[in-house]
């Protein structure tokens, strides 16, 4: 038999042959559920889950595990790798060959994808290693000497025996053409997990996701980029290309500082961004709430290490504030080591579910990598304009049609779009001309249009979210005078409600509170 690597490498080059398509997407037959039979919460989830699903009860597996989110690699293995593997022989699903180089490999598997329910430990902590001789230096490689891991992350590869615990196992998925369904990779198991600091909002997140397949993920995009390191700056940087492309109106932040405290969202259907330890910015405003389906998804290298806090981190934050999936981190990854979130978006617009464009967009396995969500979650399953029409998707769902209409002629396009936002004074119509506009680098459009939408939305929120474009565009001219002095203004407008704490917080940015010594008078207003 062919080793291993001569296997994920033919494996590897069969995924790039084909063109993008979905057709094999992964089903409910294929997908095994893993729950804590010593928490009863974790009974009921996994219960919920089958039911929604219509998951065969013979694929949904417990195991007695400890009431714990962390433990040892040899807790891993005793209670979770070799059990499943046991049950996996007893149930025929796989059949495992020898390679040369020694090693057990599945090379046919009827499971593709795993889903972890709430319950399930999280993380397997580092080994203690001996500490390190006088004078010895520290390893040049930080990555090779590592074996803590999230779990998930190891299950993608549990099938193949004898692999090291250090370091990390290439993803031979990633980047993929091809849905795992169509990709020839029986080696290779997706894992994803329904997670959150509550059971209800785990509940919710299944429900959402449903919900959300009748109708498909409408609304706005917000991509916040902190210029932190070229390589998650330009992730982010395609996102908002992207999704200008494909009309999905997508405000993107490109201030190195992150989105202000209550910056005013509204109707959030995704949000990508980066670098703040805790949730933040706009999310910390009580009012705040994403759109029921969104993806949401906060760059950090703890963004995931815990989730039964739902004030720290991200994911448990990003979830308790309506998300549907998001992706993290347990430990530390190193940037080039984490999810690519631009990959993992184009994969969700060309309605690959959940879990296979969280895996086509990470390197590696046996690392630190998180998805928590719905494996069989497809939000872009109506992108092209299918499923149940609702009344406050018919904007959203009007941008789109004129981009798939005209997707080359953007004169034409714009000026159907913008005959409908003058004749219906739609403020989600005019402020998607105007986002459109900014990310052409069309500023005087994009003021036209932003002064429209704030005519034609009902609610301060999104009113005064048109004024903070309008000064983001002062900033990024350098005209410093004009962004006070719409920020003044909109002081004047917005002062009672709980979003304009966004302007303070640019107004102390721009024009910094004057700090005097003791006993000096502070000069005059």
């Amino acid at each position: 038999m062919p080793s291993f690597r001569t296997i994920t490498f033919i494996a590897a080059a069969l995924c790039f042959c084909s063109s993008y398509g979905f057709a094999k997407s992964l089903t409910s037959e294929q997908v095994l559920i893993v729950y804590n039979k010593a928490d009863p919460e974790s009974v009921e989830l996994a219960n919920t889950y089958r039911t929604a699903r219509g998951i065969p009860s013979n694929r949904s597996l417990g195991f007695d595990l400890p009431l714990k989110q962390d433990i040892s690699r040899q807790e891993y293995e005793d209670l979770i790798q070799e059990p499943l593997r046991a049950h996996f022989d007893r149930k025929g699903w796989w059949t495992r060959q020898r390679d040369s180089d020694g090693l057990l490999v599945p090379v046919e598997n009827e499971i593709r994808a795993i889903v972890l329910m709430r319950g399930v430990p999280l993380r397997i902590t580092a080994t203690p290693s001996p500490p390190p001789k006088p004078g010895e230096a520290p390893p040049a490689d930080l990555i090779s000497p590592r074996d803590e891991a999230c779990v998930d992350s190891e299950l993608a590869v549990f099938g193949i025996a004898n692999l090291p615990s250090k370091g990390v196992i290439k993803n031979f998925f990633y980047d993929s053409k091809q849905t795992l369904s169509e990709a020839r990779l029986p080696f290779f198991v997706l894992t994803s997990r329904i997670d959150a600091s509550s059971l209800s909002i785990c509940k919710r997140m299944i429900a959402d996701a449903l919900e959300t397949e009748k109708h498909g993920l409408w609304g706005n995009a917000y991509v916040d980029i902190a210029n932190k390191f070229p390589d998650g700056d330009q992730w982010l940087t395609q996102i908002s290309a992207l999704n200008t492309k494909k009309g999905i109106p997508t405000l993107t932040d490109r201030f190195n500082e992150t989105l202000p405290r209550n910056y005013p969202l509204t109707d959030t259907a995704l949000y990508f961004g980066w670098y703040d330890w805790h949730v933040s910015g706009p999310f910390l405003n009580p009012r705040f709430q994403f759109r029921p389906g969104a993806v949401a998804v906060h760059l950090h290298s703890f963004s995931g290490e815990q989730l039964a806090d739902p004030h720290k981190n991200w994911c448990s934050p990003l979830l308790i504030r309506g998300a549907a999936a998001t992706l993290g981190n347990v430990h530390e990854p190193y940037l080039h080591l984490t999810h690519h979130l631009h990959i993992f978006h184009d994969r969700l617009l060309k309605g690959w579910t959940f879990a296979e464009a969280a895996w086509a967009s990470i390197p590696v396995t046996s690392w630190q990598g998180l998805a928590l969500g719905d494996p069989l979650y497809r939000p872009f399953l109506h992108s092209e304009g299918s499923g149940n029409i609702r009344p406050e998707d018919k904007p959203y769902r009007a941008i789109r049609a004129a981009h798939r209409q005209w997707p080359e002629t953007n004169l034409e396009r714009r000026d159907k779009l913008s005959n409908a936002a003058e004749s219906l004074k739609s403020g989600t119509l005019a402020e998607g001309l105007a986002l459109e506009a900014i990310e052409q680098n069309d500023l005087a459009t994009a003021e036209q249009w932003l002064g429209k939408a704030k005519l034609f939305y009902p609610s301060k929120q999104e009113q005064l979210r048109q004024d903070m474009q309008l000064i983001a565009i002062q900033r990024s001219k350098g005209n410093l005078p004009k962004a006070i002095e719409i920020l003044r203004a909109a002081k004047k407008e917005y002062g009672v409600i709980s979003e304009a704490e966004a302007l303070s917080a640019w107004m102390n940015l721009l024009l910094p509170p004057v700090t005097t010594e003791p006993n000096q008078t502070p000069p005059s207003p």
